[in-house]
């Protein structure tokens, strides 16, 4: 059959529609509506379908209301009204309409045309599951999942996620490869987390194609493959995933095992960062200040780590606090750099504790107050950090911010020293000079029982001020 005969057949069809339609028959009003809104046979027209679904809706055909809800609830062909949706989704859905039911559901956990109400979307999820609806078992399982309108229940979220993943439900395949990868209510398994990946993947399901690549590059469940974690990243990312972007910029960095191409990180972190993402924010604002992948550009690196730091990066805020601590590219700011470090050390940041600790050392951008520089000092000398453990101890030999204590000045200049800090090694023995045989088995002694209680820690990298 060729497309005029396609063509002519379509135009018999509603025209049959039509004459029925006119006549009052509700299920060819139906159809007629339908053929209207999809543009099947005839041009789109969203307004002649709202006419001829809401004339077939108010005769209680339930295929009619249910897509007669939907027009109010996409605002096509009519104005945009949720409770107008809600109201045509419920008598569908009263009716055992399946499709009603999700979207009556949907209507309830999103708290549009009715009160927000966890419980009756579930209710509703449920009814349309029961019919086999994939989605609904998908969104059913995400409610035992999150215990959205019941107790949290891993084993009922697998059983449902898995129903609907038989069925080829994407989003359900992806879900079920989250519960396999974090183990909940199953024992973690990355293979079969990359069993479920790889099929939701195939139907171009954005996250899954992340995770797969993820699962590539890093070996989870399958052999390391770079150019596969590659190209499963690319096809995310091609769909706007910006935590695939994020990956990709990372891999072509050169840190995966493929070739670095630093021009096309900088591309695939400018698209994840122009999205909110904010490790990509602060990797781009990284590669403008040390002009990798582009040329050195202070006030592009400026803008994108406030970007980060804004969202609470604490190594953005870190940097910040360096940039206005020395004026690369602004104004010097002591003031504003003290801010900046205290929102990163707040959040535990070491190099960012040890110079606020200098800054109240010294008064710069804040008053000076030696018990707030031991303080800061200490945290950060407590993650090993191996240049505050060298300024913890020189606080203790000299008394400031507290007693005087040269045992303890000796056990942190000796960690600092093993930390690779080549201040400290020089120090440590002018130090030693003051102290007793016995007094330096003290320090060891201190010494050792700090490396026992921090055994395993990796110590804080220092970064430059």
């Amino acid at each position: 059959m060729n497309r005029q005969n396609i063509s002519r057949e379509n135009y018999q069809i509603y025209v049959w529609f039509r004459k029925a339609a006119e006549l009052g028959d509700a299920y060819a009003q139906f159809n007629l509506g339908l053929m209207y809104k999809k543009g099947e046979g005839i041009e789109r027209d969203y307004g002649c379908a709202f006419k001829w679904l809401r004339q077939a809706a108010l005769q209680g055909l339930a295929f009619a209301q249910n897509h007669l809800g939907a027009l109010y609830y996409n605002g096509r062909g009519v104005e945009k009204s949720d409770p107008e949706a809600a109201y045509w989704f419920r008598h569908a859905a009263d009716q055992g309409d399946a499709s009603a039911q999700q979207n009556l559901g949907q209507m309830y956990r999103k708290g549009r045309g009715v009160e927000q109400d966890h419980e009756m979307a579930l209710a509703w999820f449920y009814r349309a599951a029961e019919q086999s609806i994939a989605s609904a078992q998908n969104l059913l399982a995400e409610c035992y999942l999150n215990g959205h309108g019941a107790t949290v229940n891993y084993p009922l979220a697998m059983a449902w996620f898995r129903k609907a993943a038989v069925q080829g439900e994407p989003q359900a395949q992806l879900n079920l490869g989250l519960m396999y990868k974090r183990g909940l209510g199953v024992e973690p398994s990355d293979a079969q987390a990359l069993c479920w990946f790889r099929q939701a993947a195939a139907q171009g399901e954005p996250a899954a194609q992340r995770h797969l690549g993820v699962a590539y590059a890093e070996a989870l469940g399958v052999r390391a493959d770079a150019l596969r974690a590659v190209a499963w990243l690319q096809r995310a990312g091609d769909q706007g995933d910006k935590d695939a972007q994020f990956h990709l910029g990372v891999i072509l960095s050169g840190r995966q095992g493929v070739e670095q191409d630093e021009g096309r990180a900088l591309g695939w972190y400018l698209r994840a960062a122009e999205q909110g993402h904010m490790l990509a924010q602060y990797n781009l604002g990284s590669m403008y200040a040390n002009g990798r992948g582009v040329g050195r550009d202070e006030q592009r690196a400026l803008e994108w780590y406030r970007r980060a730091a804004d969202q609470g990066a604490a190594n953005a805020q870190f940097n910040l606090g360096v940039v206005y601590a020395n004026g690369y590219g602004v104004p010097r700011d002591d003031g504003v750099a003290a801010q900046w470090y205290m929102l990163a050390a707040e959040q535990g940041d070491a190099s960012a504790q040890n110079n606020l600790g200098v800054m109240y050392a010294n008064g710069q951008g804040v008053p000076r107050d030696d018990a707030l520089a031991v303080r800061w000092y200490g945290q950060a000398a407590e993650q090993g950090h191996a240049l505050a453990q060298y300024n913890l101890g020189g606080m203790y030999d000299s008394g400031r911010g507290v007693p005087r204590d040269t045992v303890r000045s000796y056990m942190w200049m000796l960690l600092a020293a093993e930390g690779g800090d080549e201040t400290a090694s020089a120090s440590k023995s002018i130090v030693a000079r003051s102290l007793s045989p016995a007094e330096i088995g003290s320090a060891l002694d201190l010494t050792r029982q700090w490396q026992v209680r921090h055994a395993g820690s990796a110590p804080a990298a220092p970064r430059a001020g």
